[in-house]
C-alpha cells in the first residue's frame, strides 16, 4: 500500500494531539516527522514508540522547523500540517508558502475534527492572543462551579516539554507534584494557582488517556487554553478572552480568530486599562464575525503585597513569559504596578542579559524595559536568574502567576503583583455557565 506521507509542525502541544487523534492508528497514513518551533529545546528528539503506537515502532523524530524545507524532500512528505498557535495570518501564509515550494500540499485541521467528547459538561475557556486573561477567568469560572457544589477539574492545554514517555497522563494536586515532574516555570505558572485554590489539574500527551482519568473526579471540567490554541474537548460553553489593548489581533491571528467565531461568550477583559477606542474596536470586531455571542466586559484590576516599598525606588519589572514574548505584549501587571506606585524608574534588564535570556530577547525585539519570566528548562531558569542578579536595581517586581523565589534566589527586595478577572457588565459568566449546564443535564440526563 502507498502510504500518503505526512510531516506534522508544532510546538509540543496540538501537534501530538492531532497525531493521537487522527493518524496513530491509520494504516493510510505515515507521518515521518513533527517539527517544533516557539519554544527552545524541544527539537531533536522523538516521540517515542511507547505513545506513537505499534504502526511507528521507532517511534516519530522531532525536528527543528528551520529543517523544515530540506525535510519534506529528504522524507518525501506529501502533506504538512500546521499545528501550533498564536501566530499571524501572515506567519502561516509564509509558511504555506514554503511547504508549496519545496513540493508538498500545505493543510489545516478544524478543531472540531480533534476535539474529543466528554462525558461531563465541558467549559471551554480560550482567547484570540496569549495573554489576554484566561488563567484568572478559568479561576473564576471554578470558583463559580465549586460555590455551587460541583467536584471541579481542570484539563489544562498540553507543555510536554521534557520526556515526553512520562508525560502521557499527569495529574497536580499539591505543590509536590509539581516538583516531582521537573515542571517549568510555564508549567508551574499555569497550575500553580489552581492547585493552591484546591482544583486538581490534568495534562499530558496523550489527551484521550487524560480525559478517561479526569472524568473520574469530575461533575465539570474547565478546560483551561494555552496561547490562542483551541480546545481539545468538545465543550459545552466556549469563552473566549478578547484583548483590547491589541485591537485587531482577534481577526489576524491563527487560531484566535477561529476562537472568536466559536465563542458563545465573548470576554473582553483589562477594561480597567485599556484605552476606549480599542474597548470599542473588539466590540465591533466581535459584532462583525460573531453577532451571536454575548459579550461580558471584565477588569484585572492588580494588587501588589506591599505598593509603598515601590515609591521612589528603580525597579526590575518581571512579566509572564508566554504574554510579552509569543504573546506580544510589551509589558505587563509588573510594569502596570510600577508605574501606578510610583517607581522612580523601571531598569532595562536587556544589557545584563546572559544567555538563554539575551536570546530570548533578541528573538522578541519588542521587548525593552522588562524581563520575561521564560524558564522552559533548567539552562533557562539559570540564565533567568543569572540576569536578575546582574540588573542594578532597588526592588523587584514579580508580575508572574508563580513565586520565582522558589526556583531561584534572588538578593534584593521583591513584591508580587496578583491579579483576578472582575466582571463589569451583566448578566456575566455565572449565567452563562448555569445555562450551559442546565442544557447539558436536559440533553444527558439529569447529574448524578
Amino acid at each position: 500500500m502507498a502510504h500518503r506521507r505526512v510531516i506534522i509542525m508544532g510546538a509540543a502541544g496540538r501537534d501530538f494531539h492531532t497525531f493521537n487523534v487522527l493518524f496513530r492508528s491509520d494504516p493510510s497514513v505515515r507521518v515521518v516527522a513533527f517539527t517544533a518551533a516557539q519554544i527552545p529545546n524541544i527539537a531533536n528528539r522523538r516521540y517515542p514508540p511507547q505513545l506513537a503506537g505499534p504502526l511507528y515502532p521507532d517511534g516519530i523524530p522531532i525536528l527543528p522547523e528551520s529543517a523544515l524545507d530540506v525535510a519534506i524532500r529528504s522524507l518525501e512528505a506529501d502533506e504538512v500540517i500546521f499545528a501550533y498557535s498564536d501566530v499571524s495570518f501572515a506567519y502561516v501564509m509564509e509558511r504555506a508558502a514554503r511547504v508549496a515550494a519545496a513540493g508538498a500540499d500545505f493543510r489545516l485541521i478544524a478543531p472540531a475534527h480533534t476535539m474529543l467528547t466528554a462525558h461531563a459538561p465541558v467549559i471551554a475557556v480560550v482567547a484570540v492572543r496569549t495573554g489576554c486573561g484566561k488563567s484568572p477567568t478559568s479561576r473564576f469560572v471554578c470558583r463559580l462551579l465549586c460555590d455551587r457544589g460541583f467536584r471541579v477539574v481542570v484539563v489544562r492545554h498540553p507543555m510536554p516539554y521534557g520526556m515526553l514517555e512520562r508525560q502521557q497522563v499527569q495529574r497536580f494536586a499539591t505543590l509536590d507534584d509539581l516538583r516531582h515532574a521537573d515542571c517549568t516555570i510555564e508549567e508551574q505558572e499555569e497550575y500553580e494557582p489552581h492547585i493552591l485554590a484546591g482544583t486538581p489539574v490534568f495534562a499530558g500527551v496523550d489527551y484521550a488517556a487524560v480525559l478517561r482519568t479526569a472524568e473520574r473526579e469530575a461533575d465539570v471540567i474547565v478546560w483551561d487554553g494555552g496561547n490562542n490554541d483551541a480546545p481539545f474537548l468538545r465543550p459545552d460553553l466556549t469563552i473566549t478572552l478578547v484583548d483590547p489593548h491589541r485591537p485587531g489581533d482577534e481577526l489576524t491571528s491563527y487560531p484566535g480568530a477561529v476562537n472568536l467565531r466559536c465563542a458563545d461568550v465573548a470576554l473582553i477583559t483589562k477594561v480597567d486599562t485599556a484605552p476606549a477606542a480599542g474597548i470599542a474596536a473588539v466590540r465591533e470586531s466581535i459584532a462583525r464575525v460573531n453577532p451571536r455571542a454575548a459579550i461580558i466586559e471584565a477588569a484585572l484590576p492588580i494588587t501588589v503585597d506591599d505598593p509603598a516599598s515601590i515609591r521612589g525606588r528603580r525597579v526590575l519589572a518581571v512579566e509572564d513569559g508566554p504574554t510579552v514574548t509569543h504573546g506580544g505584549m510589551r509589558f505587563g501587571a509588573a510594569m502596570i504596578a510600577a508605574q501606578r506606585h510610583g517607581a522612580l524608574g523601571v531598569v532595562d534588564p536587556r544589557p545584563y542579559a546572559v544567555g538563554l535570556i539575551a536570546q530570548a530577547f533578541r528573538d522578541y525585539p519588542h521587548l525593552e524595559a522588562v524581563l520575561p519570566a521564560v524558564g522552559y528548562g533548567a539552562d533557562q531558569i539559570r540564565d533567568l536568574a543569572e540576569t536578575i542578579r546582574r540588573t542594578p536595581c532597588d526592588l523587584v517586581i514579580l508580575g508572574t502567576p508563580v513565586d520565582l523565589r522558589r526556583l531561584m534566589t534572588i538578593d534584593r527586595p521583591v513584591v508580587r503583583v496578583r491579579y483576578e478577572l472582575e466582571e463589569r457588565t451583566s448578566p456575566g459568566l455565572a449565567e452563562a455557565v448555569d445555562a450551559a449546564l442546565a442544557r447539558f443535564w436536559r440533553d444527558h440526563g439529569s447529574r448524578g
